[in-house]
């Protein structure tokens, strides 16, 4: 028997239909993704079937449950009384158990400073209550996921982050151990360790599932079919993304075939019913009615939504070095976030930051950038740099303002790439309606506000991109679209994100923390830093397994430097002195071009000194490549 069925069911905004009595159903032991472009109505489908007062209703159709059946529901903006601790948030829900056990929790606790017998006396009132109800099963199911999911039980929920909320909103949920679990972008706020937890976590607990996500990864890893929302119908593909993928392209060139056919036909009847005189004698009644159904069919059909049309500037070209750290340190309250980093970033480097919530990302961000001074080392930063900022928070969107003017203020026009836009029409590049130009940003869904903030950010030239988790909310082609312009884009990206998909598509580094303020930088995208974490588990355990035969080391380390010839040992010795040289005479020519008195007292010494510096950044990087490379020769072999 299935858990949940929709049958006929509609549901519109306005006049465009987006369920359009539309069928579904959901059997036990499934784990199926609900994929559609934003604004199509996947979160209004879902809230329809989690059901309960307050949640999405159908203008039609029927939703039907199992009888007894407990459903979980996390929506994507969970809403909390940031007042409640975290028990008591998780607890909520269980009708008047939910207060007891609240209750009996807060009395245990203050017991714990001192014995009351007031308090002893309630406390005896709870248990006889709670026991009678079978209640202490729900506590320790609460005890158990507050812990697996590593969250205070006491902590209050208005102190929480956001992705503290999210896992708490998740803890709820399955605290009532559901048959059915319904999740809304559960992926959203969650760094890439406590994404992977979760996909573990929902495939071995054998829960039956429908959930609505845009991480493509997490889709492929999780879903065992793919029911996708288009122009207020559902379809159903069995299988992961990769799979969907294939079948919907194949479903996508038929769809076209037939809608040309239609068309085709259309007008070769239009043509023939203008005839002359003459052939309207003749025409036959079959062709006039074939004509009004094909006329009827045509006004009917819903195109598939447009693509957004991205376009980005990069203006002027900045200088060869974007930024360079050496030996930078900072820390706050004592907490140590980056602990002696160093890294030389050049224009046209990709950078994909990787860590958990709280290792420090934005604040290596705003180091690199300029931004906040370190507490020791040095940064230096290039030159002609102009760069843009894409806020996760969205900061930037005040509420009130209309969708013209955050992205023109005072102005209809807006200058991309040497070309003058209108501002409505740039707006429809990103799926905004014309109507919606003079529309506030609060009236804007999530996905919306993204591509409205996205809009904003490519309105102005840029040669130092800094995007701060531009994935959340945007549907997947959107999310591909934006994939292919950061790939030709010819400025500098650095780029924060848990979608792994996007990082390994996009970055070309990656600058990950690994604990202890320690930072790592390494050539490639996502799956290259996995893969050089697990190679780095891996040696390290077996150095630990071959510790006792430390003895060998001065054998290992003559084998190691009897891959180099002579010659090749000499300058490799000699690097660090060129290079430290080098470096030397680059701090002077700075400190030399930092005084305004140069340019009017000797302007030809001035731009001497200016071309000198160019060359030493590529004399620097020859160096740098020409000892790496030295040192990977003398690796051992693997």
């Amino acid at each position: 028997m299935p858990y949940l069925k929709l049958a006929a069911a509609c549901l519109a905004y306005g006049h465009v239909p987006l369920l359009d009595h539309v069928d579904f159903q959901l059997d036990p032991g499934e784990r199926v993704a609900l994929i559609g472009r934003n604004g199509t109505g996947k979160s209004s489908l879902l809230a329809a079937l989690a059901g309960g007062s307050g949640r999405e209703r159908l203008d039609d159709g029927e939703v039907w449950a199992a009888p007894g059946i407990r459903i979980g529901y996390v929506p994507q903006e969970p809403l909390f009384d940031p007042a409640l601790t975290v028990f008591q948030a998780v607890v909520a829900g269980m009708g008047e158990i939910s207060a007891w056990l609240a209750e009996y929790h807060e009395i245990s606790q203050r017991l714990g400073d001192g014995a009351n017998d007031a308090l002893l006396a309630r406390l005896d009132h709870l248990q006889e209550a709670l026991a009678a109800q079978g209640a202490w099963a729900y506590e320790a199911q609460a005890e158990k996921v507050i812990a697996r999911f590593g969250l205070d039980p006491e902590a209050v929920v208005g102190s929480l982050s956001g992705g503290q909320k999210k896992r708490l909103a998740l803890a709820q949920a399955l605290a009532r151990t559901p048959d059915a679990l319904l999740l809304d972008e559960p992926t959203n706020h969650l760094d890439v360790a406590a994404i992977e937890w979760l996909e573990n976590l929902l495939i071995e607990s054998g829960v039956t599932l429908l959930f609505i996500t845009h991480d493509r990864a997490f889709l492929d890893r999780v879903c065992t079919r793919i029911v996708e929302l288009d122009r207020g119908r559902l379809s159903s593909f069995p299988g992961n993304f990769s799979h969907y993928q294939q079948r919907k392209e194949a479903q996508l060139n038929e769809e076209a075939l037939a809608f040309a056919r239609a068309d085709k036909l259309l007008k070769a009847e239009e043509i023939w019913i203008r005839k002359g005189v003459e052939a309207r004698r003749t025409r036959a009644v079959f062709r006039v009615q074939r004509l009004d159904k094909l006329r009827a069919e045509r006004q009917a059909r819903r195109e598939r939504l447009g693509q957004a049309r991205l376009q980005l500037d990069a203006g002027d070209k900045s200088g060869k070095l974007v930024a360079e750290l050496a030996h930078v340190s900072k820390a706050f309250d004592g907490k140590r976030v980056v602990r002696d980093f160093s890294a030389r970033l050049q224009r046209g480097d990709k950078i994909g930051l990787i860590g958990p919530n709280g290792a420090g990302k934005t604040t290596l961000l705003r180091l690199i950038l300029g931004q906040l001074p370190p507490d020791s080392g040095v940064v230096r930063q290039g030159t002609k740099l102009e760069i843009a900022y894409f806020d996760q928070f969205r900061a930037q969107l005040a509420s009130d303002a209309l969708l013209a003017d955050v992205i023109s203020p005072g102005s209809d026009w807006v200058d991309i790439g040497g070309v003058r836009k209108h501002v409505i029409g740039y707006l429809e590049d990103f799926l905004f309606a014309p109507e919606r130009a003079r529309s506030p940003v609060s009236s804007l869904s999530g996905g919306e506000r993204n591509r409205l903030l996205l809009a904003r950010l490519f309105a102005k030239p840029a040669n130092v991109l800094v995007l701060d988790e531009p994935t959340n909310d945007l549907d997947i082609e959107t999310l591909e679209l934006l994939e292919a312009l950061l790939q030709n884009y010819d400025g500098t990206l650095f780029l924060v994100s848990h979608d792994r998909t996007f990082l390994d598509n996009v970055v070309t580094q990656t600058i990950a923390a690994e604990g202890d303020g320690r930072w790592r930088e390494q050539v490639g995208g996502y799956s290259d830093w996995a893969a050089g974490q697990e190679e780095r588990r891996r040696t390290a355990a077996e150095q630990t397994k071959s510790q006792p035969r430390a003895t060998k080391a001065p054998a290992a380390a003559k084998a190691k430097t009897d891959k180099l010839s002579w010659k090749e040992q000499q300058e490799l010795t000699a690097l660090p002195e060129r290079i430290a040289a080098l470096e030397a005479e680059q701090g002077q020519l700075t400190r030399q071009l930092e005084d305004p008195a140069l340019y009017q007292r000797d302007a030809k010494a001035a731009q001497t000194a200016a071309e000198r510096l160019t060359a030493i950044d590529d004399e620097l990087l020859a160096l740098l490549e020409r000892w790496e490379a030295l040192e990977r020769k003398c690796l051992p072999p693997v």
